[in-house]
């Protein structure tokens, strides 16, 4: 008789011949080999998770009930496969919808409303709070040319997006539709309001490009309705002036969304530092002694953040040299002491380019730029000489999909990314408020996410660099602010609101510039940033 294991394996094997033919939602009906044995057996084990009658998801049995992070990154992929069971191709996405993808938004939408004329304006929901409507529309509302997703989504095209959206949305969704006007063909828009004798559209249209600052083509698509025969009144459907984006009007979205966030962002950030305490260095090797001494409690709350279970003695051992992978067979397999050498060895690194950078007239965001991929190596290198990690790892930006753990905020995609970084670095580079550069650098770094871990040490490595280089404290985000940290982050990355990070950020700024934190993970020689030079 089989064991426990060898039936569970039995069944595993099924799930795997599922997933090696690309199903990625499993539809019980279309997939007789997974019996019901079989789904008991993998659902009780935490390999399978219902969604709704009849449909589940392979899951990670390590999740708990609550853990959101897995549904978040499957849930467009399971409403695109639920819609063609139930429709075929006979569907799309609301416009509203469409065009925050086509604007670069990438956070989890947790109510999808999907438009099809086989549909029976049905509610239908789904897990996490989660849900999809199904709104019946005429058959000539389907446009032609669309096309699916990265996810399977089929999303209305740009230029009738634009067109169809409510005037609600440019008030409601004032930046993705900034980015959608810049991204839009002037032609095909023009063509399209035409074809459907869309006068009063065309007016709003005029009116929201000239706000976008296309006003040549505002002044074009006026005069080519009016050329027609349409009386076309303009208007502006933007309730306030928008934010600055610059550069090219066909840049990446992701781009020009990150432009504009960090337009309008910055000023919130600039007035939260005029009560945040700074000085200019004097001596160079006071300030890198100030860096060293907080190092034990930076490394230890850096690295417990990001979940390593990583004690003071674990990294007083590192920082002394009597970690050892080449003698101790616990030292070579311990995961958290890769973390822990890499931290170490990146802080050095860091702090020796603190200090160069301070010594030179050479600007911090232009030195930044040069230096900052051997951060990440510095940090990962340890893993990849104990084999935890391959070489090729080490290379650069992430080539796959990343998600942030129970987050709304999905980074952006791989070939996103490449282009997310240059334009962080232009960013930094434009910024002469180094408080800014610290906090919207801190911010913009996990926004894009740009590596499959590191991510957050990097991103305090980078604020820390900025703040000290500026006239600012080396600053520990501590285990005790985790929850505001990360809550504070998702309030920037998914709603566009900075105002609470840059309270934590400053926050802690503050007071450990009056006084370091306590001494059970912080050295005593740390020094006071509110003593006077002497």
């Amino acid at each position: 008789m089989a064991t426990p294991n060898e039936k569970l394996a039995a069944s595993l094997h099924v799930l795997k011949s599922l997933q090696d033919k690309g199903i990625q939602v499993i539809q019980a009906s279309e997939a007789p080999e997974l019996t019901r044995v079989h789904r008991e057996r993998l659902q009780a084990a935490g390999f399978l998770k219902p969604v709704i009658q009849g449909w589940l998801l392979p899951s990670n049995p390590e999740e708990g009930d609550g853990d959101s992070t897995h549904w978040y990154a499957s849930m467009e992929v399971f409403v695109a496969a639920y819609a063609n069971a139930r429709f075929d191709d006979k569907w799309q996405l609301s416009p509203e919808l469409s065009l925050l993808k086509h604007s670069g938004h990438t956070s989890v939408a947790k109510q999808i409303q999907l438009h099809s004329p086989e549909a029976s304006n049905k509610h239908q929901d789904l897990p996490h709070g989660c849900s999809l409507f199904m709104y019946k529309v005429k058959p000539q509302t389907l446009v032609g040319g669309r096309s699916p997703g990265a996810s399977g989504l089929i999303l209305v095209p740009l230029p009738e997006a634009l067109i169809r959206v409510s005037p609600s949305f440019f008030t409601g969704h004032e930046l993705a539709a900034q980015v959608a006007l810049r991204q839009v063909d002037i032609t095909t828009l023009t063509g399209l309001l035409l074809e459907g004798g869309h006068s009063v559209v065309a007016g709003r249209m005029a009116g929201a490009l000239r706000a976008a600052g296309r006003e040549a083509d505002a002044s074009q698509l006026v005069a080519t309705m009016k050329a027609a025969g349409y009386v076309v009144s303009e208007n502006n459907p933007f309730e306030r002036p928008l934010a600055h984006i610059g550069g090219r009007l066909n840049e990446s979205p992701y781009v020009q969304r990150m432009r504009a966030m960090w337009s309008s962002m910055r000023e919130e950030v600039v007035q939260r530092f005029e009560t945040v305490p700074r000085r200019q260095h004097t001596e160079v090797q006071e300030l890198l002694a100030d860096i060293a001494a907080r190092y034990v409690a930076d490394a230890y709350h850096s690295l417990s953040i990001e979940g390593y279970r990583v004690s003071i003695e674990l990294i007083e051992k590192v920082h002394n040299g009597d970690w050892s992978p080449l003698t101790s067979e616990e030292d070579r397999k311990t995961r958290d002491a890769m973390a822990a050498k890499g931290y170490a060895e990146t802080h050095k690194h860091l702090r020796e380019f603190i200090g160069q950078v301070l010594s030179s007239s050479k600007s911090p965001a232009v030195a930044f730029k040069e230096d900052f991929s051997r951060w990440y190596v510095a940090l990962f290198s340890p893993s990849v000489t104990a084999g935890i990690l391959r070489p090729r790892d080490l290379a650069g930006y992430r080539n796959s999909q990343v998600f942030i753990r129970n987050a709304l905020h999905v980074p952006p995609g791989p070939d996103a990314v490449r282009d997310c970084m240059p334009a962080l670095m232009e960013l930094l580079q434009e910024e002469n408020h180094p408080g800014v550069r610290a906090v919207l650098g801190h911010f913009m770094f996990v926004f894009i996410h740009p590596y499959m871990d590191g991510n957050g040490r990097l991103s305090r490595f980078l604020m820390n660099y900025m703040l000290t280089t500026g006239g600012y404290p080396w600053t520990i985000v501590t285990v005790q602010s985790r929850s505001q940290y990360l809550a504070a982050l998702e309030q920037a990355s998914t709603y566009g609101n900075i105002k609470p990070f840059a309270d934590v950020i400053c926050g802690l700024i503050e007071a450990q510039a009056a006084q370091p934190i306590e001494r059970i993970t912080q050295r005593p020689d740390a020094g006071d940033w509110t003593k006077p030079l002497t």
